[in-house]
């Protein structure tokens, strides 16, 4: 049922892959976690072999990273997710282990990573360098099966993957596709960050943290907000130079402690009253950019983005040819993406911690997942 024919150099081959887990009709010896409808019960369960992909490959997952868009997944957020049994995951990095006869780039024991949106590389939205928009990506995790899994199938090889060079490891690695690439382009392409600009981030998750040690990096006064106390500690061992905890006052502190409201802010967590904080700490002709997922659309208070000229944007990832850049500064060590793994666990372990991931029980940091046979991280 799923095993996809067809010229990979099509969109309309692009847009056959909507919801497509590539699975083998024959073996089933795959361990993953997998739900069975939004909101259900997430299990450990045993599930067919991935079959390679058109222009694709499969890859032994020996890292994969623990996000929200996960648990909104999960909830029914994300209307790209239409098949059942379903396996979230999104960050990931491993070995490729088989690869289609049309991949040029990429071979059997390299180990790559791969940003979260897989974007076809034949429209024209990718021929103009933004994949990260394709309006055919692919999202493991989403729009077919993740990395929660021992093995995960990847489409749009070419396009996509990234090959690891040896100074940068799994772990790290499977940081970067959602957390640090999201964290990344939004505050260096999107929002424009210049050194000695005051940054408000709100969220000392994964992407917020990342955002504040890379603004940190460039030069920026951060300023970072986080109801969790480790949380609002680990923003300032990445470099915050004031942390905030949020409350009805949170605005006025926030331009009270950049001296008029910030250059930049950013919303790592999705939240519209998050949002409609972060644009009111503005300063005038300010930039906000969206990082988190919004469970519905919010209200932007447009009278004061008007009136400001403040500006509002997107962020979505970041494309596979963008790297480099990112890659360098994680191997001088200008930025340590690993310092924020708080904790390791297994495939087993996984589903608690994803049902944690909205409750007071959520463990602030990274949590990387260890899903490999054999493989050490």
């Amino acid at each position: 049922m799923y095993r996809i024919t067809g010229p990979v150099q099509t969109v309309a081959y692009a847009k056959s892959l909507i919801s497509c887990p590539f699975l083998s009709p024959g073996n089933t010896s795959v361990k993953a976690v997998a739900y069975a409808e939004f909101g259900g019960p997430l299990n450990i369960a045993t599930l067919p072999d991935p079959v390679t992909p058109i222009g694709g490959v499969v890859v032994e997952v020996t890292a994969t990273g623990l996000c929200r868009s996960d648990w909104h997944g999960w909830q029914g957020h994300d209307d790209d997710i239409r098949v059942f049994p379903h396996v979230p995951g999104h960050e990931l990095a491993g070995v490729v282990v088989a690869v289609d006869s049309t991949v040029t780039r990429v071979r059997v024991g390299d180990r790559v990573t791969t940003p979260f949106v897989l974007g076809c590389g034949v429209c024209s939205t990718c021929e103009a360098g933004d994949q990260q928009v394709c309006p055919h990506q692919w999202q493991p995790g989403f729009h077919g099966w993740g990395s929660f899994a021992e093995y995960v199938a990847l489409p749009f090889a070419d396009t996509n993957l990234v090959r690891l060079p040896p100074d940068i490891t799994d772990e790290v690695a499977a940081s970067l596709g959602c957390r640090t690439a999201t964290a990344y382009r939004g505050l260096v392409q999107v929002g424009g960050l210049r050194s000695g600009e005051q940054v408000a981030v709100f969220g000392c998750g994964g992407v917020g943290l990342s955002a504040v040690m890379i603004a940190r990096s460039r030069g920026a006064r951060v300023i970072a907000v986080d109801p969790n106390p480790i949380a609002r500690q680990l923003a300032r061992t990445a470099g915050a130079a004031v942390t905030l905890t949020p409350g009805e006052a949170l605005v006025a502190e926030v331009v009270a402690a950049s001296e008029g409201g910030v250059h930049l802010s950013l919303d790592a967590i999705g939240s519209p009253d998050v949002l409609r904080t972060a644009v009111l700490s503005l300063r005038r002709r300010g930039r906000h950019v969206q990082a988190g997922l919004l469970p519905q659309d919010a209200v932007i208070p447009m009278a004061r983005v008007i009136a400001w000229e403040l500006s509002v944007r997107g962020t979505h990832g970041m494309a596979a040819h963008d790297y480099a850049e990112m890659l360098a500064d994680v191997a001088t060590h200008r930025l340590r993406p690993d310092s924020f793994v708080s904790r390791h666990i297994t495939l087993d372990e996984t589903p608690h911690a994803l049902a944690e991931l909205n409750t007071a029980a959520q463990v602030p940091g990274v949590t990387m997942i260890r899903p490999g046979r054999a493989v050490t991280i």
